[in-house]
């Protein structure tokens, strides 16, 4: 008896002892999340800290939004704090090379990959989108969601009034293209430089396929190879039915020429379905459909936002606690149907999200995936700067070769080529 109460009493002690060392390690303080999401995006993200806060209610989460410029000025204060030693304890970012190329190679990003072995992501993340978020010395980033960049809207109604079907390839729309503009229909809607760049990449990877798409940003094939070339001209031609009033548009009024039947399609990432169904009120399949853009079927063009651990950030248990949650599918399921977007793992419950996402998601798990060079993740951004200059000169000039030749230079001034 005296045994067993000794043996009690050990083990009361070593109980204690353990539920104070819980207690202490148990995420407290503060927690600086930094992003651009407002407006329609920002229930998206409450919802997600709302979850965190739950799960970790000693926390205190500061929101440190900055709004506006669709990310540029967020992009330029979190520049100088970067570079003043002043991180926020994680920020948003474009998976892909607009953080690799920007603060992983200045050293500013701790390794995730004990992370993502810790909480079984590998299993989860496709292969292809890990290589988008990984180099040889690591994993940069936690993906919260991911968006498809090529995909052709139309009006299922519109196109049977005007006698045309979606085009599978551009040879297609070439050919349909002469027909909608002598009924007054604007082929393609198009909208200012960012919306141009947008397309071009649907374009590119059409003409190039998946593999030379991809030997383009890893330095294989250069920017003044024939096919590239080839892709330029290509552009043009596109070019030519689009609307002469684009560089004033934004993409929601070049989706709105859609809608309203002035022109038959829109070349845009999935965030226009989000659009049209939510502050249009238009419905998916019945209202407005949607196609990969011509020639990239069975391909997937993905963008994603994503969280990292910045080196130095001033509570860095807090923000791991962050990124296991963002990364979880209970997380992923939380932002994603309020975002208009779908969850990066391929365990997502599907039957929390519309018919569109639904039909994004099935594509993500089946399809080859590629990286989006409009939305940061094939190219750094002072590639994707400068190449923003070299698409205005050709929407000015439509010179293929001259812009292949300057794509060529800003490739090799950014390090994109070594």
């Amino acid at each position: 008896m005296k045994r067993f109460c000794l043996l009690t009493a050990a083990f009361c002690v070593v109980l204690v002892a353990t539920l104070a060392v819980a207690a202490a390690a148990a995420p407290q303080g503060k927690l600086e999340i930094f992003s651009w999401w407002a407006g329609d995006e920002g229930p998206a993200l409450e919802a997600l800290i709302a979850l965190y806060e739950a799960k970790y209610p000693e926390v205190t989460v500061i929101n440190a939004t900055v709004t506006g410029g669709a990310g540029v000025h967020a992009k330029a204060v979190l520049k100088t704090r970067m570079l003043g030693g002043d991180p926020p304890d994680s920020f948003q970012v474009h998976a892909g090379q607009e953080l690799i190329g920007t603060w992983v190679v200045a050293q500013r990003m701790e390794d995730l990959t004990w992370l993502f072995q810790e909480e079984g992501w590998f299993e989860v993340f496709p292969e292809d989108l890990l290589a988008l978020i990984s180099t040889d010395e690591g994993i940069w980033s936690v993906p919260v969601n991911i968006h498809r960049s090529n995909v052709m809207y139309y009006i299922p109604e519109n196109l049977k009034k005007w006698g045309v079907e979606p085009p599978k390839t551009w040879d297609e729309f070439l050919a349909i293209a002469p027909s909608l503009q002598e009924q007054g229909v604007i082929p393609l809607s198009l909208g200012e430089n960012w919306t141009a760049i947008h397309l071009w990449e649907s374009v590119a990877l059409s003409y190039l396929g998946p593999d030379k798409y991809d030997d383009l940003w890893e330095g294989k094939l250069s920017w003044t190879s024939p096919e590239v070339v080839g892709v330029w001209e290509l552009f043009g031609r596109i070019l030519e039915y689009t609307n002469p009033d684009a560089p004033s548009l934004s993409w929601q009024q070049a989706t709105d020429m859609v809608v309203a039947g002035q022109a038959a399609f829109n070349i845009m990432g999935d965030w226009a379905s989000g659009y049209m169904s939510v502050t249009l009120g238009v419905k998916p399949e019945e209202g407005y459909g949607w196609a990969p853009s011509p020639g990239t079927e069975g391909v997937f063009m993905a963008l994603s936002d994503s969280f990292g651990l910045p080196v130095g950030c001033p509570n860095r248990e807090n923000t791991i606690a962050w990124l296991k949650t963002i990364g979880s599918k209970e997380g992923q399921d939380t932002f994603n149907p309020l975002k208009g977007s779908i969850s990066p793992r391929i365990d997502s419950d599907l039957s929390k999200y519309d018919v569109y996402l639904q039909s994004a998601a099935r594509d993500y798990q089946s399809n080859r995936i590629v990286g989006s060079l409009a939305h940061g993740t094939v190219a750094n951004e002072r590639f994707m700067n400068d190449f923003a200059t070299v698409m205005d000169i050709f929407l000015a000039n439509k010179d293929p070769q001259a812009a292949a030749y300057a794509a060529q230079a800003v490739a090799i001034q950014s390090g994109l080529v070594k």
